[in-house]
């Protein structure tokens, strides 16, 4: 009975040290972005970024090839919840476009790029979209997955990986030290 407790509290300490990773990473969430899709002669976009500040949602920009920054484009204010906010222009021409959406806070919340063609009595307009994702909260430098945010279920797989590392290694130093011992 006397060996069982130091066992029984190197286990303790070796299972709260496997369960810290998970812990400290906490829950994420991917980056949300945004998503252009147009109908004939609109283009719209749809964002779960930005938050509300001072009444407003932030705003979406519809700029051609020859604009060359936000403010030179046909901006619409972003309208909706705090679960999904939108812009819609109407009427746009045949061409390509670059989509943009600043939110209230002043991060980019993504820009996309949208052709548009022409629609004549026979064809239908065809879409083509290419996504070029912001960093929402700068670069995490030093983190190692500065492009990509994982999920829950691959931290939980990571720190449990990590976990089973550091009792292996517990036990096979324990084991080492007095090998008439379990």
């Amino acid at each position: 009975m006397q060996t069982s407790r130091p066992i029984i509290r190197a286990g303790l300490t070796l299972a709260a040290a496997a369960a810290l990773p998970a812990v400290l990473a906490g829950p994420t969430a991917a980056a949300p972005g945004i998503s252009v899709s147009t109908t004939g002669s609109s283009v719209s976009v749809v964002t779960s970024a930005c938050t509300l500040i001072n009444g407003s949602w932030g705003t979406a920009a519809l700029l051609t090839s020859a604009q060359a920054n936000f403010s030179q484009g046909r901006q619409v204010a972003l309208t909706g919840t705090s679960v999904s906010q939108s812009a819609a222009w109407s009427g746009v021409n045949p061409g390509t476009y670059t989509v943009a959406v600043v939110c209230s806070s002043g991060n980019t919340a993504g820009s996309q790029s949208v052709i548009v063609s022409a629609v004549s009595a026979t064809t239908r307009p065809t879409i083509s979209a290419t996504h070029t994702a912001a960093p929402s909260r700068g670069v995490k430098g030093g983190l190692g997955g500065a492009v990509r945010d994982y999920g829950p279920v691959t931290l939980g797989v990571g720190a449990a990986l990590v976990g089973a590392g550091v009792v292996a290694t517990g036990w096979a130093l324990r084991r080492r030290a007095k090998p008439y011992r379990f």
